[in-house]
């Protein structure tokens, strides 16, 4: 399998106004897109890295808890690959013994994503973009 680059790295808030002046405020990411969820509870803040496509997704969930083992806690939530051929690449981990769950397909840009782990259980994505 061939990764290209790093696509996001998306982090769980405890305080969403605080982090959102951070990232913005004190480190200068540019702010992509802002979205509340009301279904649930939830903000979702795209931030651009620098001049890069590289980009920080701040969530905030209602009394996130501390880092286990659930993708909804405070901290880290995954680290996401753009790979080139997504049915490759998940036939790939597979035949390695790494379990990889079923692709979907994000609603609002059409990327097609999966999730795996890592030994210790950090979480990892990958992307395969849409057409555009």
């Amino acid at each position: 399998m061939k990764i290209d680059r790093i696509h996001h790295v998306a982090i769980i808030s405890s305080n969403y106004e605080q982090s959102k002046h951070f990232y913005v405020d004190l480190l200068g990411m540019t702010i992509v897109n802002e979205l509340y969820r009301a279904d649930r509870d939830s903000y979702k803040l795209d931030l651009r890295i620098g001049e890069t496509e590289q980009q920080i997704e701040l969530f905030s969930f209602p009394n996130p808890p501390l880092r286990v083992d659930k993708p909804e806690a405070r901290g880290l939530r995954h680290l996401a690959f753009v790979v080139g051929n997504m049915d490759e690449s998940v036939k790939e981990l597979e035949s390695k013994g790494i379990a990889v769950e079923p692709v979907r397909i994000d609603p609002i840009t059409g990327d097609r994503y999966t999730f795996f782990a890592d030994p210790d259980g950090l979480p990892l994505e990958l992307v395969e973009h849409a057409e555009r």
